[in-house]
């Protein structure tokens, strides 16, 4: 099954499907868009005791607290800082929960280098994907991915693009802006999943992780991004997660073919922009996270948007499957998971999964694994555990 975070190779494949209808999650969808612009006011200055050092990309600022926790193992700070961060020895690389850092490199993601980033995307064999022995319902017909309307600010404003530095090269996921109970209307939120930012078992946490909202706004081609501005490709900016949380399941468990992480594949990044003062959900609106895990069974239709970018998919535009969830299991010892047709690829992976429930649009799951063969997604039903991870995010780090 393929996972949504995937090492340099492209993934193929994909079917076709009549959509099912959900005027609802669109309409909800347009209204969290705002208008486009930020606050000008630059939020990214040297903090007491930083180091700051040029980089191959950018300047970056290695703030105190996050400095002293390099050393603590070992890492040369003025190193990272001038590029040594692009060192992925495994001896240190940091894998701990405690151990994210993730400081700002200053114009490191540019439109190029985002471009040529490639999908995180986790795929096995549908073979062994049939060979669960938990409980799962027959395998959906593939459901045709459909393009979602542009501008994006004003159709699907809180979703948006994740890229980060892994040992293969620059990675990308999606990810949605949700809301932070604890700072209403103030939330700095994102959702994704747990491989979009750590590596699982084998490794640990991805670098230079930033958030790009309704990235490539007008969904313009490869050959029209050449001449789009700023605005056009990052209309509300980037933003920089400044802390990053994922469950012990996916950090344990996770592989390269989603493994027994796969049904703890979610994690929340608390973020901050690149330049300006505004809350993301200020800047783009947001949507509630229900943890309430309803069954497959109750829910009639649910949509799964992100940017695909294994072929036949690029990344470059924004891409939504509706349909009605089934089960899914990989063990009759993990938590069974929400499967939907879809032909969406590497790329799409942390991308959230919508439900309308009495007008109310929320996010119930995220993009995780899916099959070689690209015709269904699978995603992991978020209960206590996700819901504890959510609230300490938004307790220790919301307010921020």
């Amino acid at each position: 099954m393929r996972s949504t975070r995937t090492p340099a190779a492209p993934r193929p494949g994909r079917r076709t499907r009549t959509l099912l209808t959900a005027t609802g999650l669109v309409a909800a969808f347009a209204l969290t868009a705002t208008a486009c612009g930020g606050s000008g006011e630059d939020t990214a200055g040297d903090k007491p005791g930083a180091t700051t050092s040029q980089a191959a990309g950018g300047k970056v600022k290695v703030p105190a607290k996050i400095a002293d926790k390099l050393k603590e193992h070992g890492i040369d700070v003025d190193n990272w800082a001038a590029g040594g961060w692009k060192d992925w020895d495994k001896d240190k690389w940091l894998s701990e929960a405690k151990d994210f850092v993730n400081p700002v490199i200053r114009d490191l993601w540019k439109p190029e280098r985002m471009q040529s980033a490639k999908e995180a995307d986790k795929t096995v064999s549908t073979k062994d994907a049939a060979a669960d022995q938990g409980v799962s319902d027959p395998e959906p017909a593939p459901v045709e991915a459909t393009a979602e309307k542009t501008p994006y600010h004003q159709n699907a404003a809180p979703v948006g693009k994740i890229f980060f530095d892994s040992p293969d090269g620059p990675m990308v996921c999606s990810g949605t802006v949700v809301k932070d109970v604890n700072h209403p209307g103030k939330s700095n939120l994102v959702w994704t999943a747990g491989h979009c930012v750590h590596a699982g078992g084998s490794g640990g946490w991805y670098r230079n992780i930033v958030f790009v909202p309704a990235y490539n706004d007008l969904g313009k081609s490869e050959a029209q991004l050449g001449n789009a501005t700023a605005s056009e490709i990052a209309p509300y900016g980037n933003w920089w997660a400044d802390w990053a949380s994922t469950s012990n399941g996916w950090i344990q468990g996770g592989s390269e073919t989603g493994g027994a992480g796969a049904a703890y594949d979610y994690a929340v990044l608390h973020v901050k922009p690149e330049s300006g003062s505004k809350s993301l959900e200020e800047t783009t609106g947001a949507l509630d996270v229900d943890f309430s895990a309803p069954s497959a069974s109750e829910v009639v239709t649910m949509g799964a948007w992100g940017y695909p970018a294994a072929p036949p998919y690029n990344g470059l535009q924004m891409f939504k499957c509706l349909d009605q969830p089934g089960r899914f299991s990989l063990s009759s010892s993990l938590p069974t998971m929400y499967r939907i047709g879809c032909t969406m690829t590497g790329g799409s992976s942390g991308g959230g999964w919508f439900r309308v429930l009495d007008g109310k649009t929320t996010l119930v799951s995220n993009t995780s694994i899916g099959p070689t063969d690209n015709t269904w997604l699978a995603g992991p039903q978020l209960g206590q555990d996700a819901e504890a991870l959510y609230e300490s995010m938004s307790k220790t780090y919301g307010g921020q």
